[in-house]
Formats: structure tokens, C-alpha cells, sequence
């Protein structure tokens, strides 16, 4: 045992020393990329990059004329001479027109789509105009008036370069950066190795030069690292659009594909309450409360309706029909038969309630209140006429499908050779409709009218339809042949309770249009499981428009500028909603509850932006140690870079390790490496100590600043500058730093403060505002002798205006930049909490959706399918996830018609009787369905007992729908074994040779008799709970009569609007004559079915021969039962090969309850 435990304990350690990267690998660049190939999106994604990209293009016009404006204000109004800059005016304002000319082509998107080189010839061109502009106007005011300038525009334009212009290749955009770097860079040299005058760069020469270069060098790596960082985002959000955008759809689909189930079971007007009560219960069971199919709680929906005809009709020879037809026959003929009648209900508006066997009853002016109901059944019961004379004539079975698919293809009208034709009742009146029980949930009518109708069609005459004097003098005769009723009719106890003249009427059915192409397409069901789209498989032309329809929309910021230009396709656009959920200047959602949540998610990247601050502080460091390197600033730089290596090391661990061991999964790591992955999981999680870094970097580059600051003797600077004017001698530059050198690192460090994810926008607004406001006042006071004598950038422009307007012009352009990514970035986060939420909604709707079709289909369909792993083509995933319904679906998909054959069903019709159809006893009748269906449950689960449907007060069951029912059974000795419950005796089987008997499952027999006998204790139960109410207690003597019967039967789903599973076959027949013929109180059983229950020592009591329609008379028996509700078995019996002990699940359960109270006591 210790062993054991120490062994539990060792996996345990070992599991929690793995390393877990995928959480990480997700946001590698190269894992989107492929991820987007994988699903098909790298074409739709590049069109959505140039939307965004020109988005960004649209907020650098506004900042440009910003700029422009701002610069051309600064220059008439900050300079003492302004005769000589007005070349600096003109150019500058010139310069930035073209610019804007050269890149509105960009706007063009679709010409810009098929010609891609557009984006970045044109950047090429804006960028030449620019460097050229400022590079020329440098030279011109050097050669014409010897006036040395600075670069005003080297860092805007690589700003420019990498955040807004449209080059779509990260290469490409690094590649000009470079050359523009290298233009400024080459210009530079050239003024100091061949021009004698070069003022300020004196001092440094050579060295000022390498100090730009690694000032170029931090710009480009930060530019770099922007597009690489936007890439990752814009792919990691772009496929989350493309989750939504199918989820979406999905849903869409899903919602009308769950309505349409629901309406398959339910009509609208009670539909919608129990959809949105499972629903609701869905929803509760994701709090940790279980759910399924089975255990919704049932309510009693019942609804009186006051004005309504019921229509009964059935199909004259139906027993004779499904004994001679196959399996695959019987099913294409019901399902083209009842297809019909679907279309025919539909198109006069009358509601089908359900068919049993060869009974089809529907009710006009049900769903909604009808004044011409009668007309309308009427006009449906000879349109059934109709219909069934054209199933007697149609095409082949083989060629069915083919005719199915297009409207225009010829029929073959060949004879069928059925004998069939319809009987029709039609009685107008009230009713009462609702639904009952808990399982298997179908809508069903009753009241005195709908047994008169009922009864109307049982004496009417095949061919005519059978209607009362009521439903008469809502008619127009002269529209119709009337006829005398019949004499069976006059002789009818049921309709002579109600004295009335009957008729039959006879007619042609009002021909519509709109049916004869719906009559070639009753073979293909309602439920459109095509239509359903599957993730990454866009699979039909349709749904490959909705998708790159949906793909033009997604946002692509908080400004377009393509407004401006009506020529522009308006895609993209961001919708009022998300503008005034978003805050305008820090990009705050205004909800806090979702601000709190987006800072509180994890930052994956944290790795790269600690590696672009170590080399952003290495390029700091080089350039302080070149301009002072003191012994306080050497012992200040190890600090700092120790500090930033630490971080490196902490953020690049994981992923090295990796790197180095991905391929050995089961690789155990020791535990400092453990404590290494440890702290790296806590920064990525914890958005305090995220904070904690970013500001703990900050302080570290502006510590490397301040001691540039600190150690500048300013006293003796301005004392020697003064003395090199009086004597003419070059200033010692050592005694204080290089203002320009300063400045560009403090851009460096306001670069940095905008680099880092997932730290609040705000914050970093702030931070950089107190870095700007801070370096301000030390241009303009603290040191404003040593700025004021450096180079401008402008003729007459005093110089430290001029470093002023370059950290304004760095702050605004990172504040524009940021603002758009930010807006983006909280765009597509409030679209994955709506994507959660309809997720969550996708959810419910799926298990809505099983709940629902487990009430349409039987749970064993779809076991074969599981079993061969099949998949069908455009049904979506979630469909597949759940194995009842599989194989239906599978056959739907194709197409085909779903049917089965059986070699031993056992039927079972239980009848409820002494109901009178009023509120109190429909509130009774659906407190014993329910009980029976919670009994079900258990037989269902274990037992293969399935329910079929509820018609008025009879309960139909099946037992042995199963495929692999001869396997479970006879594996092993023992029946199989529950895990519920407890205590169950096991019935003992024999194993049968397979060479030389053939398997018959005559087990069901014995389990559908179970479950019958079960069926009497629970309703004996429930009387004895309404005797001891008051109120109740005239509802207290209802009695059940059973009858069962066994053997070969077939099974299928038919109909179109309302696909249905049903059973049908002699023991079908038999069984619903068994129950009609018995008598209270009895389980009367067929004489194959008395022999079967007497192998298994079950004593079946000899009734005699029983008139039963359709066979004669013939020998029935009763199943022996005693008092106690049990069964009777002889004292001393030889036991059969394959006799066993019987139980039933009530009297496990209340053996095993009554061992659980002694074992408390």
C-alpha cells in the first residue's frame, strides 16, 4: 500500500514537472500562420490586412495635416527671421500634399487588391518625398547660408514606415527603415569627413555618428518589433473572428433547426414555453447541477380549444400492407404516403397531430383560430384521397431518389400493385391539446369530439369522408357530392351517445399551385442538416459569400477614413455600438466589469517585449557610456543590465526549454527549472506584477538618463563655452552631455513605454505624459543653456523648440498609433466575450437539440454508425458528439430513408381506463404518464424497453430496438449488471451454440412483461396516493388493460415537414388487438409470446379463443398475476435451457432501500 502511494505520489510530482507550452504556442507567429493556411484564411486574411493597414493609412492623413499644420504654425511663430525659412514653409506643405496624393491610391482597395505593388511603390514614394524634403532642405541651408542643421524628420518617418504606411511584408517595411536610417546616417558622414564646418559634431565626430546609428538601430528594432506584435494580434484576432463569424452561423442554423424540431413535436403556440424551460435548466445544470435528456421535470400543458375540426383518416388494408411489403418498401411507401399528407396539411393550414400505424389525425384551426376550418379538413381529407390513389401509381422505388432531386425529370407511372385507399372522419367541436409526461414529449388532443371523429372514421366508407351534421353546416354542399351516412354509423354505441346524422361527402381537392413542386420532394425531410456550416470547411459556394460577406465587415478601428472617400467600399466599419462602449482618449470600456476582465487576461507575448527592452537598454547603455563613462554610471549600467538579463532569462526559459525538448514530452524537469517556469506563469497571470516589470524597466532607462544628467557640470560648462567664444576655441564637449544624443534616448524610452501588452492604455498615456512633462522642464529650465546651444533644425528656430517639438511629435505619433491598436485590440476582446456568450447559448441549443430529436428518435439509433465510425458529409461536429442519433442524421444527409428491421420485437399497448376527458382527469392522466415515464427511464437505460408514443390514455412500448442486444445478453453467464442498482439479481443464461441454433432474443418478451407488470404497480401506487386525497379521490379507480405481443417487425422515420419514428408489423397489430380485446386489470399476451414467458417459469393462464380483427379467432392467453402484484410461478418446475430468476426494477429498488434502512439502523 505504501508503495502504491509513493508510486501515486512520484506521477503526480513527475506530471506537475512537465512543461506545458500550449497556451504560449498559440501566440507564436508561426503557429497563426499555419493555423490560418490550415483553415483556408490566408487570401481573406491578407484582404483584411489591407483594410486595416489602410485604416491605420486613414488615421496617419489626419495626424500628417496635423503635423504639417502644427509645424508650418511653430516655424511663422517661433523663428526671429522669417524671410529665410519660408523655403522650409512652401517645401514642407508641398511635401506633404504629394505625399497624401501618392498614398490616397491606397484607398482604392479593389484596384489595390489585384495590384499589390501599389502599396508599396507607394510607400516607397511618400517615403522619398519625405527623407528627400528634409535631407534637401538640411543640404540646401548648409550650402547656401553655412547653416548646420539636425534632422527634423529622420525619427517621423521611421515612425511612419513601420506604424502607418501599407507595405504589407514585415521584410520590406524593415528593409526601407533600414535605407532611410542609412540615407540620414550616409548624409552625416559626408558632412563630417569632407566638409570643414561641422559645428556640433566636432567634438564627437566619428563617435556622434555611431551614437545615430544605434539610435536609427533602437528605432528600426522598435518598429520591427510594432509590426511583428500587430501581426500576432491582428492574426490571433482575425481568427477569432473567424470563430465567431462560424459560430455565429452555426447558431443561426442551430436556432432555426431547434425550432423546427420543436414545432416537429409541438405546435408554436406550447413549443415556445418548453423551449425556453430546457433552456432555462441548461443553463442551471452548467452551475453544477446535472442535466440530460431525461430528467427536465414535466408540467401539464394544456390548452382548450372551443372551435376546431378533427380529422381522422386510415389507410384501408394497412395490415395486409405490412405483412407483404419488405422492410425497405413499406417504409418508402409510408414515407411517401404521410409526406404527402404533410405537404397537403401544411398547404391548408391544419395542424398534424401524429399517426399510429396506419392512423393519420390532424386538427384544422388549431394552431391558429380558422373560421373556414371545416372547409379546410374537408379540402385535406380529399386531397388524401388523392394522394393515396398517386402512391398506387408512381415510380420506382430505385429511381424514387433521382425524381426527388428535380422537379422537371419524368415520372414512370408503374403500378405498385397496393390495394390501398382512405377512410376519412371529420367532426367539428372542442377539444382539449397539450402535452403530458416527461419522456418522449408529443402533443396530443382529447374530448368527447375527438372520439367522435375518431369513431366517424372507423364506420366511414374507403374513398369518401365521413362527416357530421356539424361540421356540415360549415361547408358549402353544393361544393360536394353528399351522400347518407352509413349503417354502421346508426349502430355506433359511441356516436349514438351523441344522436347525429353523419354524411359522406366526395369531391375534387382545391388543386394549389404552390404543391406540385412540394410533391416531388416528399422524400426529403425538413430538418436541413446541410445547411448546417462546419469550422474550417466552408464546404458549399453559398457559405463561402456568407463568409467573406461577414469577413468585409470586421472592424478595423475606431477611425475610417475611407468616409471621406465615396468611391471607397464601405467594409469594416466600426459599428456605434462598440464607439460607445469604448472610452475616445484612453480606450476604457465603459463597463468596468469587462475592463476589470480584459487587463486580468494573461499576456502570452510578455517574452518579446522583455526582449525588446533588454536591447533597447543595451542601446541605451552603449550610448551613455560613449558620451560619459564614469565609474557611478559603469556601476549604474551593470545594475540596470543585470536587472533587464534577469527578466530575459526568467520570460525566454520556458521557451528554450521547448525548443531544446519538445520532441521528449515526457521530459522531467528539476526544480529550479520548475521554480523558473513558476515565476514566468505568475508575471504572465498577474497583471500587478506585469505592472511591477513595466515600471521597474522605465525606471531603469531613465535611471541610465539621469546619470548622463547628473553628471553634467553645468556651471563649468557655460563658464567654457563662454571662454571658447572670447578665444576662439573649441569647447570640451566631456564637461556635459549632447542635447540631441539626450533627446533621442529620452524618444527611446517613450517608444518603450507604448511597447509593452496588456498594461493598461491609461497608464501608459500617463507615464508617457509625466516623462514628456518631465523632460520639458528640463529643456526649458534646468539645462536650458546646454539645449539652447546645440543644433536646431530650423534656420532662426531656437534650439530647444526644437527639441521640444521632436518628443511632442514622438508622443503624439506613439499616443495615435497605440490608440488605434489599443481600440482594436478591446474591439476583438468584447467580440470574444460575445463569442463566449454564443457559445454558451450554442451550448444550451445543442442539448436542446438532443433533448429534442431523443424525443423524435429511439436512443438506440446510431449505434451502428458509431460503431463503423462513419461521417457525413455538412453536418456540423456537434452533431456527430452525440451516438443517438447518428445514424439517422447520417441517412438524412444522404438523402436516403432511415429504416430498420427486427427478427424479436416485443410491443406493448397499455390502456388507461375509466378517463373521462376533462381537466381533473387530463391532471391525473398526466401524473401516472409521467410515473411511467420515470419507470421507463430505468428500463431505457438497461433494459432496451423504449417508449413509442402516447395516443390519448395508451401508452405504447417496444423492447429490443437495440443492435446489439444479442451481444449484451448472452456475454458471458449473466444478464448485464447496473451500476445504479445496487443488490440486483442477475438472470442466469445459457450460452447457445451459434453453429447450431440461431439467436431469437426472446428475452425482450420477458423484459417487455416486466416492465408491463411494473407499469400495474405503479399505477396500483398512484391509486392508493389519490384515494388518500379529498379532492382526487373519485380519480382513484383507473385501471389498465395490456396487451403484448412478439415477433418480426420493421421500423423507420417517415414523414416530411414532421419526420416521425414508428414501428410497424404483425406484432404491432396484434398487440394493440391484445390490449383492445383484454380486460382490466389483465396482461393479455399471444400464444408465441405465452409460450416464451412459460421458458421462463412464468405462468400464462389460458384464456380461449379471442375474436380478433383481421385474424379470427384465436387462442390468447392472460398472464398469470396475483394479489400482491407479482408473477405466478409453478411450485415445481423443471427449468428450461434458458430459464432465469426474474426481477423487476421496482422491487430491486425497494429491496435495495429497505437494505439501505437496515443498514443505518
Amino acid at each position: 500500500r505504501r508503495s502504491r502511494r509513493r508510486s501515486t505520489l512520484h506521477r503526480k510530482i513527475s506530471r506537475s514537472r512537465r512543461l506545458n507550452y500550449n497556451s504560449e504556442r498559440i501566440w507564436e507567429s508561426a503557429y497563426l500562420k499555419g493555423k490560418c493556411k490550415e483553415l483556408k484564411l490566408e487570401e481573406e486574411y491578407q484582404k483584411y490586412q489591407v483594410r486595416l493597414m489602410n485604416s491605420y493609412l486613414g488615421v496617419f492623413f489626419i495626424l500628417h495635416v496635423l503635423v504639417i499644420t502644427v509645424y508650418t504654425i511653430v516655424m511663422l511663430t517661433m523663428t526671429e527671421n522669417t524671410e529665410r525659412i519660408y523655403i522650409n514653409v512652401i517645401s514642407c506643405i508641398l511635401a506633404g500634399i504629394i505625399m497624401l496624393l501618392i498614398l490616397a491610391v491606397n484607398f482604392l482597395e479593389e484596384f489595390v487588391r489585384r495590384h499589390r505593388w501599389l502599396m508599396f511603390v507607394s510607400s516607397v514614394l511618400a517615403t522619398c518625398c519625405l527623407v528627400g524634403t528634409d535631407l534637401g532642405l538640411n543640404a540646401y541651408h548648409y550650402t547656401r547660408y553655412d547653416w548646420p542643421l539636425n534632422a527634423e524628420m529622420d525619427i517621423y518617418a521611421l515612425c511612419m514606415i513601420y506604424m502607418f504606411l501599407p507595405i504589407p511584408s514585415i521584410k520590406a517595411a524593415a528593409l526601407l527603415g533600414f535605407l532611410v536610417s542609412a540615407a540620414y546616417v550616409v548624409y552625416f558622414l559626408q558632412v563630417v569627413a569632407f566638409l570643414s564646418v561641422y559645428a556640433a559634431r566636432t567634438a564627437y565626430g566619428y563617435e556622434a555618428v555611431s551614437v545615430d546609428i544605434f539610435h536609427y538601430l533602437g528605432f528600426n528594432m522598435l518598429g520591427i518589433f510594432f509590426r511583428l506584435m500587430n501581426d500576432t494580434m491582428v492574426r490571433s484576432s482575425f481568427l477569432d473572428r473567424h470563430q465567431y463569424i462560424m459560430e455565429e452561423n452555426w447558431l443561426h442554423h442551430a436556432l432555426h433547426q431547434e425550432s423546427m424540431l420543436l414545432h416537429n413535436i409541438l405546435p408554436p403556440q406550447i413549443a415556445k414555453p418548453y423551449q425556453e424551460s430546457i433552456k432555462n435548466k441548461i443553463m442551471q445544470a452548467e452551475s453544477g447541477l446535472e442535466f440530460g435528456s431525461q430528467n427536465y421535470q414535466s408540467s401539464m400543458a394544456i390548452q382548450i380549444h372551443p372551435d376546431v375540426s378533427i380529422l381522422y383518416a386510415d389507410v384501408v388494408n394497412y395490415t395486409h400492407l405490412t405483412t407483404t411489403l419488405s422492410v425497405e418498401s413499406l417504409v418508402m411507401v409510408l414515407h411517401d404516403l404521410y409526406g404527402r399528407f404533410d405537404v397537403a396539411a401544411a398547404t391548408y393550414k391544419v395542424q398534424r397531430i401524429k399517426f399510429l400505424g396506419d392512423c393519420y389525425y390532424c386538427v384544422a384551426g388549431l394552431v391558429e383560430p380558422d373560421p373556414n376550418h371545416a372547409e379546410h379538413a374537408v379540402a385535406l381529407g380529399l386531397s388524401m384521397i388523392a394522394d393515396i390513389q398517386e402512391v398506387r401509381y408512381v415510380v420506382r422505388p430505385s429511381e424514387l431518389g433521382k425524381t426527388s432531386h428535380h422537379s422537371h425529370a419524368p415520372f414512370h407511372r408503374i403500378a405498385r400493385k397496393l390495394d390501398i385507399d382512405m377512410r376519412i372522419g371529420i367532426h367539428s367541436g372542442s377539444l382539449f391539446a397539450g402535452v403530458i409526461g416527461q419522456a418522449k414529449l408529443q402533443f396530443d388532443i382529447w374530448g368527447a369530439d375527438v372520439d367522435i371523429a375518431n369513431h366517424l372514421e372507423a364506420t366511414g366508407k374507403a374513398g369518401y369522408v365521413h362527416v357530421s351534421g356539424r361540421t356540415l353546416i360549415n361547408l358549402t354542399p353544393s361544393t360536394y357530392q353528399v351522400l347518407p351516412g352509413t349503417e354502421d354509423a346508426l349502430n355506433d354505441p359511441v356516436l349514438q351517445k351523441h344522436p347525429m346524422r353523419t354524411y359522406l361527402l366526395k369531391g375534387t381537392p382545391v388543386w394549389d399551385p404552390s404543391r406540385s413542386f412540394a410533391r416531388t420532394r416528399v422524400n426529403q425531410s425538413a430538418i436541413d442538416i446541410k445547411s448546417r456550416p462546419v469550422q474550417g470547411d466552408p464546404g458549399t459556394n453559398i457559405m463561402t459569400d456568407e463568409l467573406r460577406e461577414d469577413f468585409r465587415k470586421m472592424p478595423v478601428g475606431g477611425f475610417d477614413c475611407r468616409r471621406m472617400f465615396p468611391c471607397c467600399a464601405r467594409y469594416g466599419e466600426v459599428s456605434p455600438k462598440s464607439e460607445q462602449e469604448i472610452g475616445l482618449l484612453c480606450t476604457m470600456f465603459k463597463d468596468s466589469t469587462l475592463e476589470k476582465h480584459y487587463l486580468q487576461q494573461p499576456d502570452f507575448i510578455f517574452k518579446r517585449s522583455i526582449l525588446m527592452a533588454w536591447l533597447i537598454g543595451v542601446c541605451l547603455i552603449y550610448i551613455q557610456l560613449l558620451g560619459n563613462s564614469s565609474t557611478e554610471c559603469i556601476v549604474v549600467d551593470v545594475f540596470v543590465l543585470l536587472f533587464l538579463t534577469c527578466l530575459l532569462f526568467i520570460s525566454w526559459f520556458k521557451k528554450v526549454c521547448w525548443m531544446m525538448y519538445r520532441h521528449d514530452e515526457d521530459k522531467v524537469y528539476n526544480k529550479f527549472c520548475c521554480l523558473i517556469f513558476c515565476i514566468h506563469e505568475r508575471i504572465l497571470h498577474s497583471l500587478f506584477l506585469r505592472i511591477t516589470c513595466y515600471v521597474l524597466i522605465l525606471m531603469s532607462y531613465l535611471t541610465v538618463l539621469l546619470m548622463i544628467l547628473t553628471n553634467c557640470v553645468r556651471a563649468e560648462y557655460e563658464l567654457e563655452y563662454i571662454e571658447s567664444k572670447l578665444y576662439h576655441y573649441e569647447v570640451n564637449r566631456d564637461s556635459c552631455f549632447h542635447p540631441w544624443a539626450v533627446t533621442n534616448m529620452m524618444a527611446l524610452i517613450l517608444g518603450m513605454s507604448y511597447t509593452f501588452a496588456r498594461i493598461p492604455f491609461a497608464l501608459k498615456t500617463c507615464l508617457t505624459l509625466l516623462e514628456t512633462f518631465t523632460f520639458l522642464v528640463i529643456i526649458l529650465a534646468e539645462y536650458q543653456f546646454v539645449f539652447q546651444h546645440s543644433n536646431t533644425t530650423v534656420p532662426y528656430m531656437r534650439s530647444e523648440v526644437a527639441h521640444c517639438n521632436r518628443i511632442l511629435l514622438m508622443l503624439i505619433t506613439l499616443y495615435v498609433k497605440e490608440h488605434q491598436v489599443e481600440f482594436n485590440a478591446k474591439t476583438n476582446y468584447r467580440l470574444n466575450v460575445n463569442l463566449k456568450k454564443k457559445q454558451k447559448v450554442a451550448n444550451a441549443t445543442n442539448q436542446s437539440i438532443i433533448i429534442l430529436l431523443n424525443n423524435i428518435l429511439p436512443s438506440h439509433v446510431g449505434e451502428f454508425l458509431a460503431k463503423n465510425s462513419l461521417v457525413f458529409i455538412g453536418v456540423s461536429n456537434f452533431l456527430s458528439s452525440f451516438p443517438k442519433v447518428d445514424l439517422y442524421l447520417y441517412k438524412l444527409g444522404q438523402d436516403e430513408l432511415y429504416y430498420e428491421n427486427y427478427r424479436m420485437i416485443s410491443v406493448m399497448f397499455a390502456k388507461l381506463m375509466n378517463f373521462t376527458m376533462d381537466l381533473p382527469s387530463l391532471r391525473v392522466l398526466n401524473c401516472i404518464i409521467t410515473e411511467f415515464d420515470i419507470l421507463l427511464s430505468r428500463y431505457k437505460e438497461y433494459y432496451l424497453v423504449e417508449k413509442i408514443k402516447v395516443v390519448g390514455c395508451t401508452y405504447m412500448a417496444a423492447c429490443g430496438l437495440d443492435f446489439a442486444l444479442a451481444s449484451r445478453v448472452r456475454k458471458g453467464n449473466s444478464f448485464r449488471d447496473s451500476h445504479l442498482l445496487r443488490g440486483r439479481r442477475t438472470m442466469e443464461t445459457t450460452i447457445i451454440d451459434y453453429d447450431t441454433h440461431e439467436e431469437t432474443h426472446e428475452e425482450v418478451v420477458y423484459l417487455m412483461t416486466t416492465f408491463a407488470l411494473d407499469l400495474m404497480r405503479t399505477l396500483a401506487s398512484c391509486n392508493r396516493a389519490y384515494a388518500e386525497t379529498p379532492f382526487d379521490r373519485s380519480l382513484s379507480n383507473t385501471e389498465i388493460a395490456i396487451g403484448i405481443s412478439s415477433g418480426e417487425i420493421m421500423a423507420g422515420v417517415v414523414g416530411a415537414s414532421q419526420p416521425h419514428y414508428d414501428i410497424w408489423g404483425n406484432p404491432v397489430n396484434m398487440a394493440s388487438r391484445m390490449q383492445s380485446t383484454g380486460l382490466p386489470g389483465h396482461i393479455q399476451v399471444t400464444e408465441e409470446s405465452a409460450k416464451i414467458l412459460m421458458d421462463f417459469d412464468i405462468i400464462c393462464l389460458p384464456r380461449g379463443l379471442t375474436f380478433v380483427k383481421g385474424r379470427g379467432e384465436i387462442p390468447t392467453y392472460f398472464v398469470g398475476i396475483d394479489d400482491k402484484l407479482k408473477f405466478k410461478s409453478p411450485r415445481s418446475t423443471k427449468l428450461t435451457p434458458i430459464a432465469s430468476r426474474r426481477f423487476t426494477v421496482m422491487s430491486t429498488m425497494q429491496s435495495d432501500s429497505s437494505s439501505d434502512d437496515e443498514t443505518s439502523e
